[in-house]
């Protein structure tokens, strides 16, 4: 009697990553950092980059995703959407993004989809569940310039700056395994007043808010101000992070995805 053929491995979760909208030349271009898809291939993912949305879509994209990664970006979350008017005109927005990833947030978290912001996309998500930012930290009444340094190499701009204070018994201490470490900076806004039902995990020690999650969600998520894929491989901390999203978003898709018959 003939041996049964083995399974075939179960493919990797799929990992939506919002692109931003960047003029090159005369033409519009969907783009997203090389650094955010090397660190979801570290999960053990399949990173997916997402132009924009159009509303209708949006339930039928989550239906494909296994996870969110929201990236950074030079580009700030427009702050008409936490009531407010432009600060500094010549700092760049992206409304296009904006238009889809706010509403598509609180989906993805209501459905337990595996979601993990990183700067911008930390801003996005407090925004977009209630909250509110500051446009400019570094003009904010005991708060250090967050911004970095600016003319140097990507190196010295990603470098460590300061240390995070983890807060006890949530989940970014349960990922890391340790109350304080040390990260780079490289953001001019910041969590002026958190979303309803989201939680910190963490802060800078002149008590910005550094990380968060809304800890009532069915799902892992995990919403950070630092840039944890810079070198992520590298980076104990980075690894334990991305290790962490991968988990969570291979038992998403065990959990939620049929096995293929043709296999």
């Amino acid at each position: 009697m003939s041996a049964l053929p083995a399974s075939a491995p179960a493919r990797k979760p799929a990992v939506l990553v919002p692109a931003c909208n960047r003029m090159v030349g005369e033409h519009p271009f969907h783009i997203a950092g090389k650094k955010y898809i090397d660190a979801i291939r570290l999960a053990g993912c399949l990173p997916l980059i997402v132009p924009f949305v159009q509303s209708d879509e949006l339930d039928e994209l989550l239906d494909h995703a296994d996870g969110v990664l929201l990236t950074g970006s030079p580009s700030n979350v427009h702050p008409s959407h936490f009531g407010e008017d432009v600060y500094d005109p010549s700092l760049p927005l992206d409304q296009d993004r904006d238009a889809w990833t706010l509403p598509m947030i609180p989906r993805a978290l209501a459905r337990g989809i595996p979601l993990f912001a990183i700067c911008r996309g930390f801003q996005e998500a407090n925004v977009a569940l209630g909250g509110s930012l500051y446009q400019a930290v570094q003009e904010v009444p005991g708060q250090r310039d967050h911004r970095g340094i600016t003319d140097k190499t990507p190196e010295e701009q990603y470098d460590f700056a300061h240390e995070v204070l983890v807060e006890a018994g949530g989940t970014l201490e349960a990922v890391v395994g340790t109350r304080e470490f040390q990260v780079n900076t490289a953001h001019g806004q910041g969590v002026k007043q958190l979303a309803p039902g989201l939680r910190v995990e963490a802060r800078a020690p002149d008590g910005l808010v550094e990380a968060f999650s809304m800890a009532n969600a069915p799902g892992f998520n995990l919403c950070v101000q630092w840039h944890p894929e810079w070198k992520a491989a590298s980076n104990p901390i980075s690894v334990r992070l991305f290790t962490a999203f991968g988990d969570a978003c291979r038992a998403y898709r065990d959990r939620h995805r049929q096995p293929d018959p043709d296999r």
